[in-house]
């Protein structure tokens, strides 16, 4: 039987190597939707001989990147190896082998998982496999840290629906624009990077028709990667030469109850806007159009209007709230959030989980919202 500073050594060094397991998997924010975030590493006498991470959906998972990796001369060392993988090992055939019989072939003895994945074609079923085989497995090492890199990915399968983000920056009083609409810039150049990378990080970014008409915003994120641009627009009031129908940087999709014969339409498509229509059109039924293509992480810049009735319809879980230390002032200037139909105090919606740093001259607020049913649509 180990003794107590013997557990605690193993413990902590388990902690270390997840930890670069959740490095590893980070590298590959926002492009293997729908699949999640997975880094692995190996482990022999106290060195790593192999670590890899999932690339993109169709790729060889983080654990077959990881034994590829090794070396021919430390692949003896695999028959006293430890494999550190932050989500359990699938063990069911889908693009790629089950993970698990690579790692049972290897003849690797110990396994550290960080979290059991949710999948029903998983669930548990991955460390049984691997404990059948004689392999020692230990679960649940930074479990908290685990789902929360993946929490996009838990979302998705558990509600079938993309994790919804919504971003904004204010005022200190709580505008997003002065009574006459203007808002650039509400937040100082450091907020405006890191929305870049977050941007960077999703798999698509809504706005609403007012926001195109008012902005005129790109929506890109100055990395190698941009995310697929939103409009939700109901009448396609929209102004022929927007920012957002420039397409060959990123690619941009308009989402309508409006005829398809509408004069506009042949415009968009000529420049690469793709044009969809909806009916209703709601924030549940793009998120439900989004979950068919696969995406995780959704982005909601939108206004006001939008907004309450993306976190009235249960299609917002986290919030990301910029406040700059700015007043505005005026009492028709613009909110984050319109109207929710709350009418006491008691029953604003209390964020979860909240943290907070300041980012320049500006303060992030970030947090969940409550798991609750929803209040009435307000479409």
């Amino acid at each position: 039987m180990r003794s107590a500073p013997i557990v605690e050594e193993i413990a902590a060094i388990d902690a270390h190597y997840m930890g670069r397991c959740l490095e590893l998997a980070a590298r590959a924010k926002g492009c293997t939707a729908p699949n999640p975030l997975v880094g692995c590493v190996i482990v022999a006498e106290g060195r790593v001989i192999g670590e890899g991470f999932h690339p993109k959906a169709g790729e060889p998972h983080a654990e077959v990147f990881a034994l590829r990796s090794v070396s021919e001369s430390d692949r003896p060392l695999l028959s006293q190896a430890t494999l550190y993988v932050n989500l359990e090992p699938c063990n069911h055939y889908g693009r790629t082998p089950p993970c698990t019989e690579a790692i049972i072939a290897a003849g690797i003895p110990r396994v550290v998982v960080g979290m059991i994945d949710p999948n029903p074609q998983v669930a548990g079923a991955g460390v049984e496999r691997l404990r059948s085989a004689g392999i020692e497995v230990t679960v649940g090492v930074r479990e908290a840290e685990c789902q929360r890199l993946n929490e996009a990915f838990v979302h998705r399968v558990r509600y079938r629906r993309p994790f919804g983000i919504l971003k904004y920056a204010m005022t200190l009083d709580g505008k997003i624009a002065s009574s006459a609409g203007h808002s650039l810039w509400v937040s100082g150049e450091a907020a405006r990077a890191m929305v870049h990378q977050l941007r960077a990080e999703c798999d698509a970014v809504i706005v609403g028709g007012n926001t195109v008409r008012r902005d005129n915003p790109l929506l890109t994120s100055r990395h190698e990667r941009n995310p697929l641009r939103v409009v939700m627009s109901r009448t396609l009031n929209l102004p022929p030469n927007a920012s957002l129908w420039q397409t060959t940087t990123a690619p941009t999709l308009v989402v309508t109850s409006a005829s398809l014969h509408h004069p506009l339409i042949p415009q968009l498509q000529a420049q690469g806007v793709e044009v969809l229509q909806l009916e209703p059109l709601t924030p549940t039924t793009v998120m439900t159009q989004l979950y068919q293509w696969g995406m995780l992480t959704v982005l909601w810049e939108c206004g006001g209007s939008l907004a309450a009735a993306a976190i009235a319809e249960g299609m917002v879980q986290k919030v990301w709230a910029f406040i700059a230390p700015k007043i505005i002032g005026g009492c028709h200037a613009p909110t984050p959030v319109a109207d929710l139909g709350l009418a006491q105090m008691n029953e604003a919606l209390c964020l979860e989980n909240v943290s907070w740093q300041t980012v320049g001259e500006d303060v992030l607020v970030v947090g969940y919202l409550p798991s609750r049913p929803p209040v009435p649509s307000l479409q």
